[in-house]
């Protein structure tokens, strides 16, 4: 990984901060998910939850090291994944089909491993009918994965959102027997105003500094009108340092600045740099 994604991986793996950002794009800010709830797994070796009552531990499923920003949790009712990107749009073409893939090898490397597990156990011997088709039982269940990404970039996201979108030009009959895999995405550029007060936690200030980033009199709003930013914390800084080259100094012995006291002169300085890479004439 990077420098950004470790910044921003490491932020997203607080687990209060990880329960705002699915409260708000799945739950639309109530606080359905509890932080305390959540469970992280291995990003590299997810374990599954359901399998044989007697076999062998439980059935893993590998992500694959290429998802090195992944952050991943379980809160028992569903599997989240939770990537996180920064400005390479390189990458934007490709994520699309790369996340359908791992999104689909959550549920075969649960499948195959229940089937391992209870042929081990051997416990659905006796199953009515085709209660242990293929070695899976009928009532058997995996959990639901949600995969989000977040685009740590003031930009618009401008990749495709959908894999229908790839294709071009096609049949419509075609398409419709073709199922469309779709990005969920929470981009600053692209949240409301009135949206940023469904977050809970510092990530509102995170994701509004972000987005007004480039626009210095909606940035300058922002932070003298956010109570969040009277006290923005460690993790917080160095999100924005790297994401939106906030270069916001903090002293060692610090854990919390008040952003408003240093936006008077982070203005001006980058007034200056501004005017500087004006052309001349």
């Amino acid at each position: 990984m990077g420098i950004k994604e470790n910044i921003t991986t490491k932020y997203m793996r607080q687990k209060h901060i990880f329960a705002d950002l699915l409260n708000y794009y799945i739950y639309g800010g109530r606080q359905a998910i509890d932080p305390d709830s959540l469970q992280e797994l291995d990003t590299r070796e997810a374990e599954a939850l359901y399998g044989g009552k007697d076999g062998d531990g439980q059935p893993a499923q590998r992500t694959g090291d290429v998802m090195g920003a992944l952050v991943a949790m379980t809160d028992g009712r569903a599997a989240y994944l939770l990537l996180a990107v920064e400005t390479q749009p390189d990458i934007y073409d490709v994520m699309l089909a790369e996340n359908m893939i791992y999104d689909a090898f959550q549920y075969t490397g649960p499948v195959s491993g229940a089937v391992a597990s209870h042929r081990c156990s051997g416990d659905c011997r006796g199953a009515d009918g085709d209660g242990c088709l293929s070695g899976f039982m009928k009532q058997g269940r995996i959990l639901p994965v949600v995969t989000l990404v977040v685009y740590f970039s003031a930009r618009e996201w401008d990749g495709p959102m959908s894999l229908h979108e790839m294709f071009g030009e096609q049949d419509a009959r075609v398409l419709a027997l073709v199922p469309d895999y779709k990005i969920n995405l929470v981009a600053p550029a692209s949240i409301k105003d009135s949206d940023f007060e469904k977050f809970h936690t510092s990530l509102k200030e995170v994701l509004s500094f972000i987005k007004y980033s480039q626009d210095a009199d909606r940035l300058l709003e922002a932070v003298e009108t956010g109570e969040g930013f009277r006290h923005l914390g460690r993790a917080e800084v160095e999100v924005l340092n790297a994401c939106a080259g906030a270069n916001l100094e903090m002293e060692k012995d610090k854990e919390a600045i008040d952003v408003c006291d240093v936006f008077e002169n982070l203005t001006e300085k980058w007034v200056i740099e501004e005017k500087r890479s004006l052309p001349v004439g």
